[in-house]
């Protein structure tokens, strides 16, 4: 019995080929699809929906509905039992589907006089493409093994919408037409180029298989060599617990008979062995998304991995296709790291990812190279293709994929405003930021990286205010040494031609976490064991950067800067380590720096409440304004949805700011702002109008916030905003903004 069914299976799919194949139209294929499906099951209807855009399911063909009702029914995401299984990508069977909650009847269908109804997924990995639906007039459940003939056609389907075989007439063109990707900024500015994607998709072009035992050997033997690979991976003598930890969790499903049995049981059924990989693929997806506990939904990333993997070596794809990178390309891709973001250079005009953060060490590497790039695009990984023309708008935050013609010429136009812009901000790259009332505001600019140093010149920056040690950390699989440290801070030296830098140290923890050190599995890791607080607890590498920092000044002045100081105490004692390093360092008869100064960044409010001591001790402060909004509006900033509901120019905040202010005055200390918000014109102005006279931001904000700047006037300014206050704004911004207006800068 079991042998005539598997038949069966083989004999539906193997007509289902010979259809897709034939050298027709694809509204003729879809409709000749659906009379073999039902004809073969024995159900008197036949529908396919699929998806004309992101939210909306459209009837493209049916046998046993209404032929007027193709193309013209149509539905929203989770409507109807054809909206929740596309929502769920789980199949719906039931006997009574009027009974059934959220049906909804739709009489230009005629389907009110069917009662059974099965509907499945028509998916690929993740990637929701419709809905097949077979519909009888009995009041019957559909049997196990009808539900799994149809998910191996939905299966195959997949894989042909995916190839283009129902485009043309259907007026269905996958990876065709114009889509937005409403994502956010993770690098200002603006690109247009081709898309090339990180980890190009494994293209499956025989999805069914006449021998089922020839594919069950190929299966078996490339499931033999994925775990033979991560057996190797797991013998490497550099592993620590954790890293050999997540191995075993691959070693543990790599070794599962169930997923091993499942591919094979959908293979008997018809499938080629690259199919059936996918069709267990997208079904463990829809199956742990719908898992509320996050651990578990964290695997779903391992057997994605695993499953690329088992594809890449069935398929021989690998991530090196032989496609040449395009002109003017964009990297898109699910998520990325520092390291292979440099590797990239800065040959990319545009990055656009799923996945990240603000924060994350892409982001940062993204500013240095000053690439446009976007982050939480969800969707655009599965819709563009290689060569795909596409627009970045990092300054809104947007994607455009094979973007209209009045959409182009558009942001043509914005590139070319801020390529005129930056050509007038070069005329006064070499003048001071000097308003009209007479104050001079420094403008210094962050880094991280070598790359970074060339626009110290180039961007009018009077120095660095902030340099990011923890990149070289981070772009490494192991502890850097100190003679390497040592060299490349004495390479930033060099490079800054006698230029101030300010060298933070290692800022690692939160969302900075190092490959080669154990992770910390804290409820909230932004507050928990970070920055100054591993240093102190870690002494061994504080030390060792210390030491890095002093050999690489070569006797030249030398300014560090802690990370995170949350109390006074944890300023002492990293403060005495430099102390305790420099003496060292000269005991050795190495030169010493001939000036050090020693400061910390106030990213936590307690500090501002700091004794005076405190303030008499640090050579300098520099608010670190992305962590101190995140803390005195306790809004995470790495959570989209409260991350930009809180204002820097909320008068709350700005009062906080003349507090800190008011503290260091009477010590002298120098005082900076250094952050995101610094880079903004309009907060630059509201900082340098309550007192700050030293801003830190990436190298292509100087040139807009000095023009702000040397057209405005402090005083003014100042006026405004308390003007604004008096009558009752909760913040500056709208007062500023009309005082800007005034002005036309």
């Amino acid at each position: 019995m079991a042998d005539r069914r598997e038949s069966d299976s083989r004999r539906l799919l193997r007509r289902l080929r010979d259809v897709l194949s034939m050298p027709v139209k694809g509204q003729e294929r879809l409709d000749r699809i659906t009379h073999l499906i039902a004809s073969s099951i024995g159900t008197e209807v036949c529908s396919i929906y699929l998806f004309r855009d992101a939210e909306t399911l459209e009837l493209c063909a049916t046998e046993g509905l209404r032929k007027d009702s193709v193309h013209k029914t149509r539905m929203k995401l989770g409507e109807g039992l054809v909206g929740r299984v596309a929502r769920t990508g789980l199949p719906v069977n039931t006997a009574n589907a009027p009974a059934e909650k959220g049906f909804r009847f739709m009489p230009e269908t005629g389907e009110e006089i069917y009662s059974s109804f099965l509907g499945v997924p028509i998916q690929r990995v993740g990637e929701k493409l419709g809905v097949l639906v077979v519909q009888s007039k009995d009041a019957r459940t559909f049997g196990e093994d009808e539900i799994d003939a149809i998910e191996v056609v939905a299966m195959v389907l997949a894989e042909m919408t995916e190839l283009g075989a129902f485009g043309g007439d259907t007026g269905l063109a996958l990876h065709k037409q114009p889509v937005m990707f409403r994502g956010t900024s993770g690098q200002e500015g603006a690109s247009e180029g081709r898309v090339w994607l990180h980890e190009p998709r494994v293209v499956i072009t025989n999805p069914v298989a006449d021998d089922p035992l020839l594919e069950i050997d190929r299966i078996r033997a490339a499931v033999g060599e994925l775990r033979v690979s991560i057996d190797d991976l797991m013998e490497a003598e550099a592993l620590d617990k954790e890293q050999k930890a997540v191995l075993e969790a691959y070693r543990m499903f790599a070794h599962s008979r169930g997923w091993l049995r499942r591919m094979e049981e959908d293979i008997q059924k018809g499938l080629s062995a690259e199919a059936a990989v996918e069709k267990e693929q997208s079904a463990a997806r829809a199956r742990l998304e719908q898992v509320p506990d996050a651990y578990l939904r964290e695997r779903l990333s391992d057997l994605d991995d695993l499953s690329n993997r088992l594809l890449r070596i069935l398929t021989g794809q690998g991530r090196d296709t032989g496609a040449a990178m395009p002109e003017n390309p964009v990297l898109v891709a699910r998520s990325i790291g520092p390291a292979e973001l440099l590797d990239y250079g800065r040959k990319l005009k545009g990055i656009i990812v799923e996945e990240g953060s603000v924060g994350s060490h892409a982001a940062v590497v993204a500013r240095a190279f000053a690439i446009p790039m976007v982050i939480h695009a969800k969707g655009i990984v599965a819709e563009a293709l290689n060569g795909d023309p596409v627009l970045v708008d990092g300054d809104q935050g947007l994607a455009h994929l094979r973007p209209e013609e009045t959409v182009a010429r558009s942001f043509r136009d914005k590139i070319a405003m801020q390529a005129e812009a930056q050509k007038r901000y070069d005329g006064f790259r070499d003048l001071p930021a000097q308003t009209l009332d007479g104050a001079v505001i420094e403008l210094h600019m962050n880094a991280g990286l070598m790359a970074d140093l060339p626009s110290l010149a180039g961007s009018g920056a009077l120095g660095v205010g902030l340099f990011r040690t923890e990149l070289q950390f981070l772009i490494r699989n192991k502890m850097p040494q100190r003679a390497e440290l040592a060299q490349l801070y004495a390479r930033v030296m060099d490079a800054s031609k006698g230029k101030p830098v300010c060298f933070r140290t290692l800022d690692i923890g939160s969302d900075k976490v190092l490959p080669y050190m154990k992770p910390q599995d804290e409820p909230n890791p932004a507050m928990g064991w970070r920055a100054l607080r591993v240093g102190l607890d870690k002494p061994g590498v504080l030390r060792m950067q210390l030491q890095a920092l002093i050999r690489a000044s070569k006797g030249r002045p030398l300014t560090v800067m802690f990370p995170f100081v949350s109390e006074f105490g944890e300023f002492k004692m990293a403060r005495s380590h430099v102390l305790r390093e420099l003496h060292r360092e000269k005991s050795l008869g190495h030169p010493v720096p001939e000036v050090v100064k020693i400061g910390a960044m106030l990213e936590t409010p307690s500090l501002a409440f700091a004794p005076d001591d405190f303030f008499r001790l640090a050579d300098f402060l520099s608010i670190g304004g992305n962590d101190l909004k995140q803390f005195f509006f306790a809004a995470d900033r790495e959570n989209e949805r409260v991350r930009k509901r809180y204002d820097v120019l909320n008068y709350s905040f700005l009062g906080f700011m003349e507090q800190i202010i008011a503290r260091c005055a009477p010590f002298g200390t120098r005082l900076s702002y250094c952050g995101e918000d610094a880079g903004r014109p309009i907060e630059a102005l509201a900082f340098a109008a309550l007192g700050l006279r030293v801003l830190s931001m990436r190298p292509a904000s100087i040139g807009p916030v000095k023009a702000l700047l040397r057209s405005a006037d402090l005083r003014v300014a100042r006026e405004v905003m308390d003007e604004a206050r008096d009558k009752g704004a909760e913040s500056a911004r709208e007062a500023l903004g009309a005082y800007l207006s005034r002005l036309q800068v």
